[in-house]
C-alpha cells in the first residue's frame, strides 16, 4: 500500500497540476456498456453475470466506458472543455503475465469538448511530465504515436468496405505480436483481398511523416494531425519521447483519429499506455458525439518499469511515523498518552508504544521499523523534572526537551 499510495500520489498531482477534476464511478456496470459489435478483445475478457434482479452485468474492464457514461448524464449542463481524471480498479479475465493482472488499477485522463490536436498534445505532456516525475527518461521509455486515419485512407484506397474497418483494426493491432503469415490469415478471414493486405502490411509499416505523406498526400487529415501535433510537442519539450508508427491503431472500436503508445526501448514489457481520440463513443451509447480524446495507465507495467531502474524511493521500504512515544514503564503510560495526543494534535504521526514490558531495545528497533525520525523517551526521572528524552535517529543525538517544546 505505500508503493500503491505513492504511484497514485503522482497520478493525481499529475493531474491536477494539469488542472483536471477527478471523477470515480461504479465498478459494477451495465454489461451492454461494453459489448459492441465490433468483435474487439474485451468483450471476451468480461467478469459479467446476472444479478438477482436478472440484469446483465459486468465487473468493469476499463473506464472510458463509464467516464462516457457520466458526461452522457451531465447533457448541456457540463461546462466544455471538460478535463477529468480517475484513478480506479478494473478487472479483465486473460492470461497473467508480467506486467498484466485480471484486477488491475487505471489512471486516465480525458478532455471533452476540444476538436483539435491540442488536446492531445495536452495529454502528452502530461504522461511525459508523469514518467519525468518517477525518474524515468525518453531514454528509457517512448510514445508511438499514429492515428486511425491512415489505415481508413489505405482501406479506402483498395475499396475494403467501412464496416470491416473496426475488425481489421483489431488485427493490426496484433502487428507486433504476430507473425506476418498469421496476420494476413486473419485479414484474408475477414473477406480483405491479397492485394488490399499487401497495402495495409506496407503502409502500417511506416516510420516517418514523410513516408506518410507521399502515401496519402500533404493535404490528407492523418498527415495534417501529426505534423501539428509534433509541433506542439516541440513547443512543450517533449518532441524526444515520440516516435511516429504507423502501426499503432488501438484495439478498441471506438478510436477515431489519433492514437498513441507508451513503450519501454529496451523491449522487455508490454506497452505502458496507451490512448487517443474517440469523438463517436458517445453517439455509440445513444447520446449526441462530442469530441474526446483520453488516455488509460495501468498501475502494473509502470511498476515493472520502476523496479528494473531501481527508482522505488528509500523512503517506501518503512513506515512514515514521525515520532515512537516510548514509556519506559507501566505507570508512566498515561503520561505518554498525553505527550502522543499532544504530538498528534499538532500534526505529526505518532506511534505509541501501548504493550507492557518492552526493552528500549526493542522499542530502537521498532522505530527504525516504522521509518519514526525522533523517539520520545519518558522516563521516571525526567518526567519528575518536568521533562522527557528525546534521540533523533538521524544524528543520534538525545537531548531533554519540556513537553511543551516538543512540537
Amino acid at each position: 500500500m505505500r508503493v500503491r499510495n505513492w504511484l497514485f500520489g503522482h497520478f493525481r498531482d499529475v493531474a491536477r497540476s494539469f488542472g483536471f477534476e477527478e471523477f470515480d464511478a461504479p465498478v459494477l456496470e451495465s454489461e451492454e456498456l461494453y459489448v459492441r459489435k465490433a468483435g474487439e478483445e474485451i468483450t471476451t475478457q468480461l467478469y459479467n453475470f446476472e444479478d438477482k434482479g436478472a440484469r446483465r452485468v459486468a465487473l468493469r474492464p476499463e473506464l472510458t466506458p463509464s467516464f462516457a457514461r457520466l458526461i452522457m448524464q451531465q447533457g448541456k449542463s457540463l461546462a466544455l472543455p471538460a478535463k477529468w481524471f480517475a484513478v480506479g480498479q478494473c478487472w479483465r479475465y486473460e492470461r497473467m503475465t508480467r506486467g498484466r493482472r485480471r484486477e488491475h488499477y487505471q489512471w486516465n485522463m480525458d478532455i471533452v469538448g476540444v476538436e483539435g490536436v491540442e488536446a492531445e498534445a495536452e495529454l502528452l505532456a502530461a504522461i511525459t511530465d508523469f514518467f519525468t516525475r518517477l525518474g524515468i527518461t525518453s531514454a528509457d521509455v517512448g510514445i508511438k504515436v499514429s492515428s486511425r486515419k491512415v489505415l481508413q485512407a489505405v482501406l479506402r484506397r483498395f475499396d475494403v468496405p467501412d464496416d470491416s474497418f473496426a475488425p481489421v483494426c483489431v488485427v493490426v493491432d496484433k502487428i507486433e505480436k504476430l507473425p506476418r503469415e498469421k496476420v494476413v490469415e486473419e485479414l484474408a478471414a475477414l473477406g480483405v483481398k491479397e492485394a488490399a493486405i499487401d497495402g495495409i502490411l506496407d503502409a502500417m509499416a511506416m516510420r516517418s511523416i514523410d513516408q506518410l505523406e507521399s502515401l496519402l498526400g500533404a493535404d490528407a487529415d492523418a498527415v495534417s494531425d501529426l505534423k501539428l501535433l509534433f509541433s506542439h510537442a516541440e513547443a512543450y519539450g517533449y518532441r524526444d519521447w515520440l516516435v511516429f508508427d504507423a502501426s499503432v491503431v488501438r484495439g478498441l472500436s471506438y478510436y477515431t483519429g489519433v492514437v498513441f503508445e507508451g513503450f519501454d526501448r529496451a523491449g522487455e514489457l508490454r506497452a505502458i499506455c496507451g490512448g487517443g481520440r474517440y469523438d463517436k463513443l458517445l453517439g455509440a451509447l445513444g447520446g449526441e458525439d462530442r469530441p474526446m480524446v483520453g488516455f488509460g495507465f495501468g498501475d502494473a507495467v509502470i511498476m515493472e518499469l520502476v523496479k528494473d531502474k531501481g527508482l522505488l524511493p528509500e523512503s517506501l521500504k518503512s513506515g512514515n511515523v514521525d515520532d515512537l512515544v516510548y514509556p519506559m514503564n507501566a505507570a508512566l503510560r498515561p503520561a505518554a498518552m498525553g505527550i502522543a495526543a499532544r504530538l498528534r494534535a499538532a500534526g505529526r504521526s505518532v506511534d505509541l508504544v501501548i504493550e507492557d514490558g518492552k526493552k528500549p531495545k526493542w522499542a530502537f528497533k521498532h522505530a527504525e521499523r516504522c521509518g519514526a525520525s525522533r523517539v520520545v523517551l519518558i522516563g521516571e526521572k525526567e518526567w519528575e523534572q518536568g521533562v522527557v528524552r528525546v534521540k533523533d535517529l538521524a544524528t543520534r543525538e538525545e537531548t531533554d526537551v519540556k513537553p511543551e517544546d516538543l512540537c
